[in-house]
């Protein structure tokens, strides 16, 4: 049996910011008796998103898993996130562990702690948490006492700057693996745990589809370079590969939304509709790793909507994905749900959209609520030349037009989404930023007769990731990005016509020089991250927390000796032949034809006319995905359409056909 922390914890909670975030009871939340299985053992997970409450509730992943594992009568799936500084001082010094917020049990209590990794900045978070919950850092330390650590997520790609820390991780979608992960866990533990730990992990090596780091030795040449990646012990696949969920009507996510008791960064229910991209967009390491596209149908996604609404209260119901008006029924999906929802507090949304993919019927359906908040499209690159280079396909024309579109039909403001330090960049590519800003501007007030015409421009910083075209790429420098930043924002600042009309947003190249040398690190890096940990480092991807000298004197001082340093893993060119530290964890990607596409976008910048074409709509462009991992792509149309409308705002609460609403 596990004890609750709370009544020590309770008391506390007056000295520290935000305690609601930590008292748990949201509701649809779950709490399970600790032995809950009808028979045998109960199999108990914690399942941490490394961030804060606020960040970490709204996260899909890590809800639709708590659901998924929840619905076992054997399972208790409890959740935690990380805590803030004021109330880690006073759990160190009165001795209270890391703990879940559904029930405040200890973690170490639990049989397995799945992390989910959206970004490599938690990585300092997820030692603390250990740490607090007196759970060994380094996996070589643990008993058969201690908890599995389990990385999934995005970052999982590349585990290997965690590999130390870590003793199993994941590559792909979650739903499926988790169970598998759990039914070997029950079955160790009803046999008595024989071999312990290292069975254990050997049982999920076995299956060929959960990585486990210490059976893999990792060598290196005289240079600094990886020389081999090899099993260490028999029955380790070479490769280790992705899971990828198939049929998404099966699997209808979150069921039961989690209503924050504290304030969020996203406060609505998230219904996402389909998954995957095939657009193939070069920089984008989501559009890659999780092929091929799935969509969800119209009747599921309405489904899914109206018992959201109804379980949760939220007015606000995002319709996500990478890239959501590419549903091939998006139309219909909008004017359904428009439909349905018309004259209630329901409002629908999408997040950022293709200049190429918007049209103002679509959005039109999406404000008919009288709720017409800005647009935001993502051109990515300011000039045509970077747009070929990264496979944007989109012109100037093409932005052109749509945000004239959206002016003339009533919008007074526009977001434009751009990265600097792309691949073959120049200062007078991201000058083009400006330059395209004003002409947006200036359409706006010519279609509207109006000069109350609003441009924000926002800029990030590229990162070359794992399992991309540019995961050979260099990492453009600091000081070269911060200057290019400064003469784009005096540029707009400059201009008396337009300048006051364009907002600017971007952050220094700090932070994703960082992001880069831990996305494309190796096992050595690991050292860097317990450095910064142990030196106080928190919450990296938080401005106010993150020292970038922080983590630039822990890598002179961890990688001493090692032939390597900071820059030979962000701003240096990677070679065909080049063994990087993620090629023995198979995406389904064929690395040859990553390496083609890569040395297109090098040929898109010296002039040439290449693109790479959606595959929904083309013949296959040998990628690899599908025939490697046993997929394929899977689009409408259904030809369904949406339940009969339901009466909303009408009626008695729970009478059938009816959505009540909870106004918070």
């Amino acid at each position: 049996m596990s004890a609750s922390v709370f009544p020590q914890l309770e008391p506390l909670l007056s000295g520290v910011q935000k305690p609601i975030q930590y008292v748990g009871g949201e509701l649809n939340s779950t709490v399970k008796e600790w032995d809950c299985a009808p028979e045998g053992a109960t199999v108990h997970w914690a399942l941490m998103y490394p961030d804060a409450y606020e960040v970490g509730l709204p996260n899909q992943g890590v809800a639709i898993l708590y659901e998924v594992l929840n619905e076992r009568d054997w399972i208790v799936a409890e959740r935690t996130y990380s805590v803030w500084p004021d109330l880690e001082k006073i759990m160190r010094s009165e001795g209270i562990p890391q703990f879940t917020v559904d029930a405040h049990r200890p973690i170490r209590d639990f049989d397995i702690m799945g992390l989910s990794f959206s970004t490599e900045l938690g990585y300092t978070n997820m030692l603390n948490a250990l740490d607090l919950g007196g759970i060994p850092i380094h996996a070589v330390d643990r008993t058969d006492a201690d908890p599995i650590i389990l990385a999934g997520g995005h970052a999982a790609f590349n585990p290997e700057p965690i590999a130390d820390f870590i003793d199993a991780a994941v590559l792909g979608d979650g739903e499926e693996v988790v169970l598998k992960i759990s039914e070997i866990i029950k079955e160790w533990k009803d046999a008595g745990s024989p071999g312990g730990r290292d069975e254990l992990l050997a049982r999920f090596a076995a299956t060929g589809g959960i990585y486990v780091p210490k059976f893999y030795d990792v060598s290196y040449d005289d240079a600094g370079a990886i020389a081999a990646v090899a099993p260490n012990r028999p029955g380790v696949p070479e490769k280790v590969v992705k899971h990828t969920l198939m049929d998404l009507d099966q699997w209808p996510y979150p069921a039961k939304p989690l209503v924050p008791l504290a304030e969020t960064v996203h406060e609505r229910f998230s219904v996402e509709i389909f998954r995957g991209c095939t657009r193939g967009c070069r920089f984008c390491q989501a559009g890659m790793i999780t092929r091929p596209v799935r969509e969800r149908s119209i009747t599921t996604i309405a489904a899914m909507v109206e018992n959201g609404v109804r379980k949760s209260g939220f007015d606000e119901v995002g319709l996500l994905s990478l890239s959501s008006a590419d549903h091939t029924e998006i139309g219909d999906i909008a004017k359904g749900l428009a439909d349905r929802y018309e004259d209630s507090n329901v409002s629908l949304s999408l997040p950022s959209t293709r200049v190429d993919a918007f049209n103002i019927s679509l959005a039109n359906e999406f404000s008919r609520n009288g709720r017409r908040s800005g647009l935001t499209f993502a051109p990515e690159g300011g000039s045509e030349r970077m747009r070929k280079v990264i496979n944007k396909m989109v012109t100037e024309e093409d932005l052109i037009r749509t945000v004239a579109a959206a002016y003339s039909h009533g919008w007074r403001q526009v977001k434009l989404y751009f990265m600097c330090g792309l691949p073959e960049e120049t200062d007078e590519d991201v000058m083009q930023i400006a330059e395209l800003a004003k002409k947006v501007i200036q359409k706006g007030r010519e279609v509207t007769g109006h000069n109350d015409i609003r441009c924000t421009v926002s800029i990030g910083g590229f990162v070359p990731k794992p399992h991309t075209p540019f995961q050979w790429a260099p990492q453009l420098d600091v000081e070269t990005t911060d200057e290019r930043l400064r003469k784009l924002r005096d540029e707009v600042r400059a201009d008396r016509r337009y300048g006051r009309a364009i907002g600017f947003r971007y952050h220094d190249g700090k932070p994703g020089q960082v992001e880069g040398l831990l996305s494309r690190g190796d096992r050595r890096v690991g050292a860097i991250i317990e450095q910064v940990w142990r030196d106080g480092g928190r919450f990296d991807g938080w401005s106010e927390h993150f020292s970038y000298d922080r983590w630039v004197a822990s890598a002179a001082t961890a990688l001493e000796g090692t032939g390597v340093d900071l820059d030979w893993y962000t701003t240096r060119t990677r070679e065909y032949d080049e063994i990087l530290p993620w090629d023995h964890l198979d995406s389904g990607l064929d690395k040859d034809w990553m390496w083609a596409d890569w040395e297109d976008a090098l040929a898109a910048a010296n002039g040439e006319d290449i693109e790479v074409e959606d595959c929904r709509w083309t013949p296959c462009y040998d990628c690899g995905v599908c025939p490697e991992m046993g997929t394929e792509i899977q689009i409408g149309p259904t030809g369904q359409t949406l339940l009969p409308l339901a009466v909303v705002g009408g009626g008695q609460p729970g009478q059938p056909g009816t959505v009540t609403q909870v106004v918070h």
